[in-house]
């Protein structure tokens, strides 16, 4: 089945002085109740859930530096390596399709001192070609432990029970960094006999907790000759000023200098100590923020709508109706109605297409100028999520959505 959605918006905006037009007034526009509906429940649980996420931002607007922003050059490094899995039980790689588990089994195997007769063709069903991730953090020292994260590559129907031959894990540089071993820890689970199986989260994939050792840490350099820079996480010059009027009122002087909407400029001690006090201080120092920018993000896959505490709607008038369009393939067998005239059964597909539309009424949106009317109003509508994604996406074309439109 196939469904669409078309949606008509025209805009009433008020007059300047502030009236309304006679009939148009709060006790008339007000929105018709809507009964415990599928998308009732649902935008009433969307706004509880807003109005519970806003809890901390309505009581204080502030937040510790260390949530804005982060230091320049104190950052991960990603490490990638490849690997294999052995002890699976059955659920392995088909060598036949998967020649690079073949390969690799037989290089290591040589590595190991087992010479592999050429042209012998394995047929194990216990071993994976896997892909193992990690991050490296920064000020890492030879000797600590890291997560990784195991992801088959090849055509195994399940890692479970599996354990990682040690892997080295390098760098964008190619140098070894890291090496990873160990038994994997694999949320799914899944089962299937005589045709019929059933499968709970990911079976192919999988962690391994503090499997990888550190053999080579990574130099960190954050301060040159007792400069510091603090990068903000997204670009806001009403940030980056709030943020250097903080450091400046609780260090004095011109102690921070923002250089552009996202980097700020820090005079720190020349004593390796004091910096260090220093930075302690700094992230950890309150910053009051202004009004967010307001955004909507969509996820067209799934139907959620998630919006923050700035969004607001101008009055729209909104008509919607949904077309939904059936395809129903039915096979009918035809036979001949001589006996023994020479004629054949066949089978004919006989296909049928019914199209359905509902009658869509003009319903009034109301100005809304908090996030609690734009969910009160957007739940008078009755639309149901997947509705509301058009509705959204129409209404921010005709200017009535006062928000960014993000669609992932």
């Amino acid at each position: 089945m196939i469904q669409g959605i078309s949606v008509h918006i025209s805009i009433h905006r008020q007059a300047r002085n502030g009236r309304t037009r006679p009939g148009h007034g709060p006790a008339a526009a007000r929105p018709p109740r809507v009964g415990p509906g599928r998308a009732g429940r649902w935008l009433a649980g969307l706004m509880l859930a807003c109005v519970a996420g806003l809890g901390p931002w309505a009581a204080a607007q502030a937040e510790r530096i260390k949530d804005l922003a982060s230091f320049t050059g104190v950052r991960e490094n990603p490490l990638i390596g490849y690997g294999l899995v052995v002890g699976l039980d059955g659920s392995g790689d088909q060598v036949r399709q998967t020649p690079f588990t073949q390969q690799s089994l037989t290089n290591m195997l040589s590595q190991l001192g087992v010479t592999v007769p050429q042209g012998t063709n394995m047929q194990v069903k216990n071993v994976a070609a896997v892909m193992v991730t990690t991050r490296l953090p920064a000020f890492a020292q030879p000797g600590q432990s890291l997560d990784v994260v195991v992801s088959s590559m090849g055509n195994a129907k399940s890692l479970r029970g599996g354990t990682l031959l040690m892997t080295p894990l390098k760098g964008a540089n190619g140098q070894v960094y890291a090496l990873a071993q160990g038994n994997l820890l694999v949320g799914g689970a899944g089962a299937s006999q005589g045709g019929a199986s059933v499968q709970v989260n990911q079976l192919n994939g999988g962690i391994i907790p503090d499997g990888a050792i550190v053999e080579r840490g990574v130099p960190t350099t954050y301060a040159q000759n007792g400069v510091v820079r603090l990068e903000l996480n997204t670009s806001d010059f009403a940030v980056a000023q709030n943020v250097v009027a903080a450091l400046n009122r609780r260090f004095g002087g011109q102690t921070a200098t923002a250089l552009n909407g996202r980097t700020i400029e820090l005079r720190a001690p020349m004593d390796p100590k004091g910096q260090l006090a220093f930075l302690s201080q700094v992230e950890n120092l309150q910053v009051s923020l202004p009004p967010a920018r307001a955004r909507v993000v969509i996820n067209a896959r799934t139907g959620s709508v998630v919006m923050n505490r700035t969004v607001m709607i101008d009055e729209a008038a909104i008509a919607y109706g949904n077309l939904s369009v059936t395809i129903s393939p039915q096979q009918q067998v035809s036979q001949p109605t001589t006996p023994f005239g020479g004629g054949q059964t066949v089978v004919t597909n006989n296909t049928q297409i019914e199209m359905r539309t509902d009658n869509g009424s003009l319903k009034r949106v109301n100005t809304s100028a908090n996030l609690a009317d734009v969910v009160r109003a957007l739940n008078a509508l009755g639309a149901t999520p997947q509705d509301l994604l058009s509705i959204l996406q129409n209404l921010k074309s005709a200017g009535a959505l006062r928000a960014d439109l993000d669609v992932i």
